[in-house]
C-alpha cells in the first residue's frame, strides 16, 4: 500500500499530519512519501486533484482525506473494508473556484463604481439625493460580494465539511446582482418600488447563501 501526503511548507498542521502518517506507514509496512506543493511534482499533483487545502492524503493514488487525522483515524483509513466510508471526503482547493473568483471580481467592480460615482456626482462628502445609490454599491456591492467570495472559499477549510456548489452558487450571485442594481437604479431614478425589489432580491441571495453554508457548519450525521 502506498501512502502519499501532500503538504505545504507554510502549513502549520502539516508536520503533525506527517508525524501521524509516517508512524502509521511504518507500523503497517506501507510505502510513505511526502509531496510538497512548493515543488513541481507536488504542485502538479495538487492541481490535478483540484485540492483546496493541505495536508491531503492519498492511498494508492486515491484521495482519501484532508486535514490532520488522529492515529485512530489513520488506522481506520488503512483498513480496506472501511475505506469506502471515507470516499465522500470533498476536495477543497488551494485556489478559488470559478464562482468565488467572480464574486471577488464583482466586489472589486462595485467598489470602483461606488468611488467613481461619488466623485463624479460630487456627493462624496455632501448628502446628495443620489448618494445612497453609490453607498449601496459599496455596502451591498463591494462588501456583500467580498464576503460571499471569501466565506465560500474559507469556511469549508476550517471545518472540513463541503459547501453546496453548482447552480446554488450562481443563483446566489444572480440574486445579489439584482439586489445591488435594483437598489442603485431605484435610488438614482427615484423609484421606491425598484428599491423594494432590490431589497427582496438581496435578502433572497442571503437566504440562498445560508442554505449553501448550512452543511459546512452543521453537517448531516452519517
Amino acid at each position: 500500500m502506498k501512502i502519499e501526503l501532500i503538504v505545504s511548507g507554510c502549513c502549520p498542521f502539516c508536520l503533525e499530519a506527517e508525524k501521524v502518517w509516517r508512524a502509521a506507514a511504518a507500523d503497517h509496512g506501507c510505502e510513505f512519501s511526502v509531496m510538497d506543493i512548493s515543488r513541481a511534482e507536488g504542485a502538479a499533483l495538487a492541481q490535478r486533484l483540484k485540492l483546496q487545502t493541505v495536508p491531503a492524503l492519498l492511498i494508492d493514488g486515491t484521495l482519501r482525506a484532508v486535514g490532520v487525522q488522529t492515529p485512530e483515524e489513520a488506522l481506520t483509513l488503512l483498513q480496506p473494508q472501511r475505506q469506502e466510508a471515507h470516499d465522500r471526503m470533498q476536495q477543497m482547493g488551494l485556489g478559488f473556484s470559478p464562482d468565488n473568483r467572480w464574486f471577488i471580481l464583482a466586489a472589486q467592480a462595485y467598489l470602483m463604481l461606488a468611488g467613481l460615482g461619488l466623485l463624479m456626482n460630487g456627493s462624496f462628502l455632501s448628502d446628495d439625493a443620489a448618494r445612497p445609490a453609490f453607498l449601496h454599491l459599496f455596502t451591498l456591492g463591494f462588501m456583500l460580494f467580498m464576503i460571499y467570495g471569501l466565506a465560500s472559499h474559507m469556511l469549508p477549510r476550517f471545518t472540513g465539511n463541503p459547501i453546496r456548489e453548482g447552480a446554488w452558487s450562481w443563483l446566489q450571485m444572480g440574486l445579489a446582482h439584482g439586489g445591488v442594481i435594483g437598489y442603485a437604479v431605484g435610488y438614482l431614478a427615484g423609484w421606491p418600488t425598484l428599491i423594494v425589489v432590490g431589497a427582496v432580491l438581496a435578502w433572497l441571495s442571503l437566504a440562498v447563501f445560508a442554505y449553501r453554508v448550512w452543511p459546512v457548519l452543521w453537517p448531516t450525521a452519517s
